[in-house]
């Protein structure tokens, strides 16, 4: 018992579940890469059904399960899973809240970014070893031009120990792996430079990078990961907390369960209704929509606490160095992946170089030959066979063994003149190419600048903007080097991905953990509600009255204010004598100013600088007065004009007699003077 569990064990450990530390790959995940290569499914050609991807890999290399495979196929296809996915899957192939398709269903072939991990495989780059029946043969690593395991993370489970890395952004770990390159004795700081932290494929946030910085030093840490949202208004009279990026394999319906479960205990409060609006053209798009008089951003942290829009990422970078497992750093995992480059370009050289000579002896044969074609001929057809004219040719021009049997099997139409032309140019170039071979081998300089621009290479063709922010646990947001610095001998590359996203990118309305506790509800402090002469309503904190002199836009003019309280209630008379009701929670705050409102100001045409909810964004509604379109019927904002009686009836009649102020997402809500509110002050 105590062997048979030993060798499981070991299978597992070394076959199955860790990634091998230079190409970031599992034997299955391999396999499948290999085996679709030698398939010829690359992305210019068509899609086949996994079914069969699925049976050769089984049949030719792996010996387990059809279902092991196909799993390990889907996850190298997912796009929520890995940074930069190596299949290119057609079909259902599973979201983060359901499974994928059955194998028959679904089609694949590589993506690009596989095919830099299988490049030069019959350039004698790698080591093959038998397959498990010894019948064919499959390498034992992939070249890999870019840090595989790095970029895309890895997860498994072996006995006694497991492995859980996070992805990271392509252009940012190429941009350390370079400067590792071009600095053998960098330090771990001279790389997080490079590399600040993980950058997850569903975007969000992380927060406090502490335990990254532990992970990089020791191969253990832990973050937090943490959705991004903003609050903005889901209806006329009401906000709501939109939520557009969910921490790293936490999909929408696990976040909507576990907010139903915790307003069903009371753990959560100020909720009404929470709807999942996710769709392929806009992306994630959770809406919770907050019970009026209760503040956003308190709801939002709660949350944050309560549900698994703020989540944890444990990292273990276990993986497997000369088939021995071992935690690494991120210095040893880059080191470990420079070394292995440095050996492939080497043994691509060397076996370059050994085609080129082959090549270059044979020319050389070619041309003594045709120099003396008729002599050739003559020696030729007087021989009995094959074998006594390739060794009188080479005794009588002296050639040897590979040059006579090229010449005997030379077509009559290499003899003309133009022919000989080319072969001397091909001799030429031959000799260059030779020289330049022979020099990387020479210079551990030069050969390091091979791989460092082959790397550039490969980010600029698969490179892409960081989608993870970045925040310090004090909120300051954090940004990596890699746009800015280059190694000197590839100034004139771009580092392949451009801007990164920093804070100021992410959404307006996140709370970081030393931001200041916002009450749950509004207070029902006093306040003044304003309306000016574009029908626009607002309140304004303080019971003190709003200065209505001074320089003013022509659009902000207050023509009436009252004073009321945060959580009251104000009426509003028409000009057809009908009392509104407003909820003064309802409205969106402005800022108190010191002048009057907007004076001096000619940014954003709003008054306090606010939003039109008229215009783009949205944003949390803290702006200023925002503005209807008059010309969207049944939206609110309509003009007082003439011939805007029928409608004005018609919308009376579908509403109960009863006229809300009405609003779009952004800004304040309100009404023109003439029709929804009184132009003559009477508030």
């Amino acid at each position: 018992m105590r062997t048979s569990f030993l060798e499981y064990a070991y299978s597992v450990i070394y076959a199955r579940a860790l990634p091998d530390a230079r190409d970031g790959l599992k034997p299955v995940q391999r396999r499948i890469l290999f085996q679709m290569d030698r398939m010829g499914l690359r992305p210019d050609r068509p899609h086949v059904k996994s079914s069969r991807v699925v049976g050769d890999v089984m049949g030719r290399l792996h010996p387990h399960g059809d279902t092991a495979i196909y799993e390990a196929l889907v996850r190298l296809a997912q796009p929520f899973t890995m940074r930069l996915p190596l299949i290119d899957g057609h079909g259902n192939f599973g979201s983060l809240d359901d499974g994928p398709a059955a194998p028959r269903y679904t089609e694949a072939r590589l993506a690009a970014s596989a095919l830099a991990l299988t490049a030069d495989l019959d350039e004698d780059t790698v080591d093959f070893a038998p397959n498990y029946d010894y019948t064919l043969t499959e390498p034992e690593v992939l070249p890999a031009a870019f840090p595989n395991l790095l970029v895309n993370g890895a997860a498994g489970i072996a006995v006694g120990m497991a492995t859980n890395m996070p992805p990271h952004n392509l252009v940012e770990v190429v941009a350390a792996a370079r400067h590792l390159l071009t600095h053998p004795e960098a330090s771990l700081e001279d790389l997080m430079a490079f590399v600040p932290g993980p950058d997850l494929p569903a975007g969000g946030m992380i927060v406090g990078l502490d335990g990254i910085r532990e992970a990089y030093r020791t191969g253990r840490g832990k973050f937090l990961t943490r959705a991004t949202a903003h609050v903005e208004s889901v209806s006329p009279r009401r906000k709501g907390i939109v939520v557009t990026e969910l921490p790293y394999m936490v999909g929408p319906e696990k976040i909507i369960t576990r907010i139903k479960e915790a307003v069903g205990s009371k753990k959560l409060q100020g909720i009404t209704d929470v709807a999942d609006l996710t769709d392929r053209r806009h992306g994630t798009r959770l809406v919770i929509s907050v019970k009026n008089g209760y503040n956003p951003e308190a709801v939002l942290a709660q949350l944050y606490k309560h549900t698994p829009l703020e989540d944890s990422f444990g990292i273990n970078n276990v993986s497997l160095v000369d088939g021995q497992p071992h935690t690494l750093g991120l210095r040893e995992l880059l080191d470990v992946f420079v070394r292995h480059r440095l050996t492939v370009v080497t043994r691509r050289t060397r076996f370059r170089l050994g085609k080129r000579r082959e090549r270059a002896h044979l020319v050389d044969g070619l041309l003594i030959a045709i120099l003396d074609i008729d002599e050739v001929i003559a020696v030729i057809r007087s021989s009995d066979d094959a074998a006594t004219a390739r060794t009188r040719l080479m005794q009588v021009f002296d050639l040897t063994e590979p040059q006579a049997g090229y010449i005997l099997e030379l077509q009559l139409r290499r003899l003309t003149k133009f022919s000989v032309i080319e072969l001397e140019k091909e001799r030429d170039e031959l000799a260059r190419e030779i020289e330049a071979l022979e020099a990387i081998l020479a210079d551990d300089v030069l050969l390091r600048r091979v791989v460092s621009r082959e790397l550039a290479d490969v980010a600029e063709q698969f490179g892409t903007p960081r989608r993870t922010v970045l925040l310090e646990a004090s909120g300051e947001p954090v940004t990596s080097s890699a746009g800015s610095a280059a190694t000197p001998d590839d100034a004139s590359t771009a580092s392949g991905g451009g801007e990164k996203r920093t804070g100021a990118s992410a959404q307006p309305m996140t709370l970081m953990p030393s931001a200041s506790p916002v009450p749950l509800t509004v207070p029902d402090d006093p306040c003044r509600v304003v309306l000016s002469a574009t029908g626009l309503v607002a309140r304004i904190p303080g019971a003190e009255p709003v200065a209505r002199t001074g320089r003013r836009q022509p659009h902000d003019a207050l023509t009436s204010q009252v004073s009321t309280t945060a959580r009251g209630r104000i009426g509003a008379v028409t000009d057809t004598g009908r009392l509104v009701l407003l909820d003064v929670v309802s409205t969106t705050e402005v800022p108190r100013t010191e002048g009057a409102p907007g004076a001096g100001r000619r940014d954003s045409g709003s008054p306090a600088g606010g939003h039109r909810a008229g215009g783009e964004g949205g944003g949390s509604g803290s702006g200023g007065i925002g503005r209807q379109p008059a010309d969207r019927p049944g939206h609110g904002g309509w003009c007082h004009q003439a011939g805007q009686a029928r409608r004005r009836a018609s919308e009376r009649r579908e509403l109960g007699g009863h006229l809300p102020v009405r609003g779009r997402p952004g800004g304040l809500r309100g009404h023109r003077g003439g029709h929804g509110l009184p132009d003559n002050g009477d508030l």
